[in-house]
């Protein structure tokens, strides 16, 4: 159940980027007055924006009521994780409305981790990139945030879980679903180590794109735009490193350190966060 989950959680965060993707087609947004707007497609639209969203409505509805059915029936209790820590919220599957819930706050999770790592693409790349047709997707999907300054958009993530916890313990205490906190300072508390914890999904992100870049640095993969998108961004997460003795010949070690430090560093950080969290209040 836990990897039917996990699935459907990815094929709502699917349905989402795609009705966002929609909007970003010059065919669609163009007006006559531009050379772009007196063009048309061949082929009609099967899908509109609103067929995503009902999609995804549906969705979400109908995987809450399996849970409730199945999930009682097999003993699956189904958890909400905390960000990047070693902590998770447990929801009892046999109340149809706590799987309600669950529903849609698992895929509310998904879809913050997504835009967490566009973020992290955003801060790495926001120069040197003007023409990848993978970061200018990317550029799209963030919006204007992509145009904040990089101070302002490396404490998004602290600033959006802060306010985020802070709304939701009060509804899942309300609900008796988590114990309430014992004060304006502790859920306060609660909130900044979340949020902090909430970095610590980039190591994904970070891990995955590096070993890509050793692959493509001594396999040739063809010549396709995401794989100059991987070469630049790898690039630029060991930029860092540039300056240790990292080669070896022809051998750059460079992205194997990168990987084992940002494992390192997250490993270690997961479980001072944890243990904090645990022992609030302070």
């Amino acid at each position: 159940m836990g990897l039917i989950d996990v699935i459907l959680n990815l094929a709502g965060v699917l349905l989402w980027l795609n009705w966002r993707a929609i909007g970003f087609d010059a065919l669609v947004r163009t007006s006559p007055a531009t050379l772009a707007g007196t063009l048309r497609r061949a082929d009609p639209h099967r899908f509109k924006r609103w067929h995503f969203l009902a999609a995804l409505g549906g969705l979400l509805t109908v995987r809450a009521l399996l849970y409730w059915q199945v999930g009682s029936a097999v003993g699956w209790t189904p958890s909400l994780h905390l960000g990047g820590l070693d902590i998770a919220i447990p929801f009892r599957s046999d109340s149809w409305w706590r799987m309600f819930l669950f529903s849609g706050l698992g895929f509310a999770v998904t879809l913050a981790l997504c835009y967490l790592w566009l973020l992290l693409l955003s801060l790495v790349n926001a120069k040197g990139a003007e023409m990848d047709p993978t970061q200018k997707l990317v550029r799209l999907h963030m919006g204007r945030v992509d145009r904040w300054p990089w101070p302002l958009k490396a404490l998004l993530p602290l600033l959006v879980s802060l306010l985020s916890w802070w709304l939701l313990s009060l509804l899942l205490s309300r609900l008796g679903i988590i114990p309430s906190a014992t004060s304006r300072a502790h859920r306060i508390e609660q909130a900044v180590v979340i949020g902090l914890g909430s970095y610590l999904s980039w190591r994904y992100l970070i891990g995955g794109l590096l070993a890509l870049h050793i692959v493509s640095s001594y396999v040739y993969v063809g010549d396709q735009p995401i794989w100059s998108f991987v070469a630049l961004t790898g690039r630029n997460l060991l930029a860092p490193l540039r300056w240790l003795p990292l080669h070896l010949g022809k051998l750059d070690f460079a992205p194997l350190a990168g990987m084992a430090l940002v494992f390192f560093v997250a490993e270690f950080a997961q479980r001072g966060l944890t243990a904090i969290y645990e022992r609030l209040p302070l």
